[in-house]
């Protein structure tokens, strides 16, 4: 008989263990260590907004065929009446090698899953059943401690993979913004599939936070708020980029279950996850979950909830969390804007630190300013490199920036361990150049674009965020018409 694996809830758990991501692969996460490493589109008027209807169609198990197309970059130096400016350096060649790089050692398909993992391949098909095929995953790292016996296949014909089976809901959501941004619609749409047959099969509003390979065992099912937002955002841009009703339709599922689930109702910040963890009455909040761009998408689409005022109360919020420090953030904070611990156990070490958390909100934020111009991105964006720029004497090659800082060094002191700058945290450092300094910027973007992705079985985090990072400062961050 084909049935559920169900593991002892006392050993899994839910997100109150490990609810965000970060780049800790390997251990325990009551242990985490400190990381090692011109084209203009017509302007939105009212009359352009879509408002879901009843007549909106209901999902299906249909799957829309892959259509072929490619990016369109854009302008890669002065900007437009669309964009901010990126710098004179930017080369949109590179970052759609750059993707095509990391997709060869990062992204699989089912197919060749089948031959990978030849014992879990017997039942792939009970999740997923032919209306959620063809589909693919982002691999997650090599697992050696806390998740390898999740995350593994004895039986693998491929050692290499032995202990990499898992996929997080993070890198879906990164994933399926990369297919799109990069015109990869196959990939997009086996991604999209991946969610949408966990989905259905746990019967999960959102996206379990991690799954193994194409097969069904109950690592954990509880979301993590920041994919579940770019799965959403992914789908916006591709109903828009299609006029496909199917991708919105999913969209809207998602959004309605982030508004319930991840939203907090007393001032509309944004959780971490769905558990009630991350919720109560002392929640502790992740900056890097915050997407500016996805919450405006949100509240084009979807009227019935106040997504506008979600995007204000955490832009005062991280504005009142950065003005309170050096400038730079802490991975974790509470209701009053002070580095906090967050429940999960996953930073008692770091959690005050612009860490593993922390690196990708210059990339959310930058994105903001990249198509709106929100002139509180810019403020944000411009303190944190007037922080850099000094640390670094204004060279963005300076080992300054390998830094782990302390938002505040009497809570915790500066992480100086590390002996190279991770291309992550140098792409984040470039991207808090593009509202204000623009020779940073070019430098940077230059030095950005001397980077490939490591393609290592520990290099999930740091190869997606440079290939995100080097998307964005490339020019390949094209909106679709309509938004």
């Amino acid at each position: 008989m084909v049935y559920k694996k169900i593991l002892l809830p006392a050993i899994i758990g839910s997100a109150f263990f490990l609810g965000a991501c970060g780049d800790d692969a390997t251990v325990a996460p009551v242990n985490n260590p400190n990381p090692s490493s011109a084209i203009i589109y017509p302007t939105l008027s009212s009359s352009s907004i879509y408002i879901p209807t009843s007549s909106t169609p209901a999902p299906t198990s249909s799957t829309p065929a892959p259509t072929s197309s490619t990016p369109a970059p854009a302008s890669s130096a002065g900007g437009t009446a669309s964009y901010a400016a990126l710098a004179a350096t930017a080369n949109p060649a590179f970052a759609i090698n750059d993707y095509a790089v990391w997709k060869s050692y990062h992204f699989t398909t089912e197919e060749q899953e089948m031959l990978t993992y030849p014992t879990l391949a017997t039942e792939f098909n009970i999740v997923f059943t032919a209306g959620y095929v063809p589909a693919g995953r982002v691999i997650w790292s090599n697992q050696t401690s806390y998740y390898k016996n999740y995350c593994s296949d004895n039986n693998t014909t491929v050692q290499t993979m032995k202990y990499r089976a898992c996929t997080v809901s993070e890198g879906v959501g990164y994933g399926m913004l990369l297919a799109y941004f990069n015109g990869d619609d196959d990939a997009f749409l086996r991604l999209w599939n991946y969610t949408r047959a966990y989905r259905e099969y746990s019967g999960r509003r959102l996206m379990p936070w991690i799954t193994q390979s194409f097969y069904w065992i109950d690592v954990d099912n509880s979301s993590a708020t920041d994919a579940d937002e770019d799965i959403a955002t992914a789908l916006i841009l591709m109903y828009f980029k299609t006029g496909n009703a199917l991708y919105l339709q999913d969209a809207l599922s998602f959004i309605s279950a982030i508004w319930d689930l991840e939203v907090n109702p007393s001032n509309l910040l944004i959780y971490s996850g769905d558990e009630d963890a991350w919720k109560g009455d002392a929640p502790v909040y992740n900056l890097s979950y915050f997407s500016p761009v996805a919450l405006r998408l949100f509240a084009m689409v979807d009227a019935s909830h106040n997504w506008t005022g979600v995007l204000n109360a955490m832009y005062a919020y991280m504005q009142k969390v950065q003005d309170a420090g050096t400038g730079v953030f802490p991975d974790w904070s509470d209701d009053a804007g002070v580095a906090a611990k967050p429940s999960n156990g996953s930073a008692n070490t770091t959690y005050w630190q612009f860490n593993k958390e922390s690196v990708r909100i210059p990339w959310r934020i930058a994105w903001d300013y990249y198509w709106y111009q929100d002139t509180r991105a810019a403020t944000i964006l411009n303190k944190l490199n007037s922080f850099i720029s000094k640390k670094a004497n204004g060279d963005p090659n300076d080992m300054a920036l390998a830094v782990n800082y302390s938002w505040n060094l009497s809570v915790g002191k500066d992480y100086t361990s590390n002996t190279v700058i991770p291309p992550q945290w140098y792409g984040a450092w470039c991207a808090t150049g593009i509202a204000g300094n623009p020779t940073w910027l070019a430098t940077c973007t230059t030095g950005l674009n001397a980077k490939l992705p490591s393609l290592t079985t520990q290099s999930y985090f740091s190869d997606i965020l440079l290939t995100m990072y080097a998307g964005l400062l490339n020019g390949l961050f094209v909106r679709p018409a309509g938004i």
